[in-house]
């Protein structure tokens, strides 16, 4: 059962990134988006996070955090934002606790084969943090204006 719903507080997590640990706490005050991904170095993955990157100048306008969060290690996750310069933190999550909690541990299909993983996913939440938006099974062209849209509406 999810404890994600929209309108209510956002699960409470901690986890260690490329800015050190961070927790949901620490982030009281802004908006963050939560972007969950199934792995560093992959063409989609890499694709989203330029895209978040593309338009981050606007995130921070907004007053907007954003984190990119996957079971990577922190290792991969140091190469990964290193050599693709993203300026926001990626934070690894390798006993998929915080994917568990916010539901995107999803069976997948690949090569007829079916395996539990990162469903690609993000989520909004706001400045009180309240859970304002979900997004699930994100296709990544149009997703990180899609996901300013409902930044600035808030």
């Amino acid at each position: 059962m999810s404890k994600i719903e929209i309108g209510k507080k956002a699960p409470a997590f901690s986890l260690v990134g490329t800015g050190g640990k961070w927790s949901l706490k620490d982030g009281a005050g802004s908006h963050i988006v939560l972007y969950f991904y199934p792995r560093d170095n992959t063409p989609g993955c890499t694709k989203e996070g330029i895209s978040f990157t593309a338009s981050y100048a606007h995130f921070k306008k907004a007053k907007t955090l954003i984190f990119g969060i996957s079971t990577d290690s922190l290792e991969s996750h140091e190469k990964f934002k290193k050599k693709l310069g993203f300026p926001f933190e990626l934070l690894s999550d390798p006993d998929q606790e915080v994917c568990k909690l916010y539901d995107v541990i999803q069976e997948k299909s690949m090569y007829g084969k079916k395996f539990l993983g990162v469903e690609r996913s993000t989520f909004l939440i706001d400045a009180k943090g309240v859970l304002r938006e979900a997004w699930r099974k994100v296709k990544v062209d149009g997703h990180a204006e899609a996901v300013l849209a409902a930044v600035k509406a808030l």
